[in-house]
């Protein structure tokens, strides 16, 4: 059970995640802010207890493992990493610059709690898959989770992963659908019409959550706890309905805001709105 102060103190992290987000990408003045902001709140909440870690062993073998497919959301996975400890938050400064320890896409070779090099989309689906199946065949107890974007759900990679993870029961696949309905050239129904990522994943055998508000950390935490408690000999999909570029009201309000060219005013406007989320002690939820 999320108690109400937890709940108040993920939503917060959520902030220090976006906080980070806009850091890195304002100081770099170029990145992928929508798709990195809506997944903010997820990344609370599995760095924030649902995801077994420890950062002074970031290749601990009993951790749980996590594969961000849509690679180009890194600055998310990064700046949790960095406010858990896994390296030093200075390191944010130097998103994509070389001889950076943080590239744009998420490398394993280069980044301490990173656990696949991803970025070519639909890729990331094969390796989760193959990790929970080595997982499985040791007879270990981790989870992994599986992070896709709607618009990499166009990729056929990501559904030959969707079977092959219903043939083999790999019920310790937890795959979430970042859903916030746009990708780089348009909306998710104007590129290719899948629209119910619901129906899709449960016509592939796994067992689906649908989270109407996909920002919200109490639904997302709720979900996890459902998805681990259901050990049915099916993987399970968590669809998170999110808004792209949440918390920056300037980004979620604009037609195209994939990856962008950021200036220094438009990085304090992005700061202000995280501030103003902020939560207090006593505060409703």
């Amino acid at each position: 059970m999320l108690s109400h102060e937890y709940e108040l103190t993920l939503k917060n992290s959520a902030q220090d995640i976006r906080v980070g987000i806009m850091h890195m990408i304002g100081r770099a003045k170029l990145g992928h802010v929508g798709g990195s902001l809506s997944i903010a709140d997820l990344m609370a909440v599995l760095y924030g207890g649902q995801l077994r870690h420890d950062p002074k062993q970031p290749r601990w073998d009993g951790r749980d493992r996590i594969v961000l497919s849509k690679g180009h959301a890194g600055p998310a996975m990064y700046a949790a990493l960095a406010l858990r400890g896994f390296f030093p938050m200075e390191w944010l400064d130097t998103l994509n610059q070389p001889p950076t320890n943080l590239p744009s896409h998420t490398d394993r070779t280069r980044t301490p709690g990173v656990d696949m090099t991803t970025g070519s989309l639909g890729q990331g689906a094969s390796s989760a898959a193959g990790i929970a199946l080595a997982g499985q065949l040791a007879g270990k107890d981790y989870y992994t989770y599986l992070i896709l974007g709607d618009g990499e759900c166009e990729e056929g990679q990501v559904w030959e992963a969707a079977m092959f993870a219903v043939a083999h029961k790999l019920e310790r696949l937890i795959a979430f659908v970042d859903f916030n309905g746009k990708q780089i050239d348009g909306t998710i129904e104007e590129i290719a019409g899948v629209a119910d990522f619901e129906e899709k994943f449960a016509s592939f055998g796994w067992n689906v959550i649908s989270v109407a508000d996909g920002n919200d950390v109490r639904a997302i935490w709720e979900a996890v706890e459902q998805a681990k408690a259901t050990l049915n000999g099916k993987p399970v999909c968590i669809v998170l309905h999110t808004v792209k570029g949440k918390g920056w009201k300037f980004a979620e309000d604009a037609e195209y805001n994939h990856c962008w060219a950021i200036d220094d005013a438009q990085t304090a406007d992005a700061l202000r709105d995280f501030e103003a989320a902020r939560v207090q002690k006593g505060d409703k939820a």
